[in-house]
């Protein structure tokens, strides 16, 4: 289990290799927990391939159809890697539906301690520095622990996609508001 971390001894980092058993332990914590953000599905049998595979997204190189290019963040606290942060580029009509630029996800063992919060804020500030100004962050209605997150970033509730079962409540954070 993930001890209390502290501010001061996080890092966003580029995916690396230094992190690869951290990472596994990671998914196996997760266990059959629906895995945010999607890069969190790639296959990591093989490290390095998965770790091109992050760097390609980036670089819009080999996008699957419908995707947008993407940068990924590791949240770590020493070799410990402890959220992963997806910022997409841009939107497509689809992922301005349901998807947003941002998704994200923290390990089971390090959840209540606010590091959501922080690792959006981070995920804001990654998105500015790509010419980001309005930020859409979506969630489902019936997860309020996101939306409270969501919210305490400062996303205002644009609109609800009812179309997605569930529900899918779609965030605005304007970069000056932070």
């Amino acid at each position: 289990m993930t001890a209390n971390i502290h501010p001061r001894s996080l890092a966003l980092v580029t995916p690396d290799i230094a992190y690869k058993t951290s990472y596994e332990h990671y998914i196996k914590e997760l266990g059959n927990e629906e895995r945010y953000p999607f890069p969190m599905d790639f296959d990591h049998r093989d490290f390095p391939a998965m770790l091109q595979r992050i760097a390609d997204f980036k670089a819009g190189i080999n996008l699957p159809a419908g995707y947008v290019p993407s940068s990924t963040f590791w949240l770590v606290s020493s070799d410990e890697l402890i959220g992963v942060v997806n910022i997409r580029h841009y939107l497509n009509e689809a992922l301005r539906e349901a998807g947003g630029h941002i998704g994200l996800g923290i390990r089971p063992s390090a959840r209540g301690q606010s590091l959501g919060v922080y690792l959006l804020q981070q995920g804001i500030l990654q998105a500015g520095a790509l010419g980001v100004d309005v930020v859409h962050v979506h969630c489902y209605k019936n997860n309020l622990a996101s939306a409270n997150m969501i919210l305490r970033c400062g996303g205002v509730l644009h609109s609800e996609y009812t179309e997605h079962d569930p529900v899918v409540q779609r965030y605005l954070i304007t970069q000056t508001d932070n």
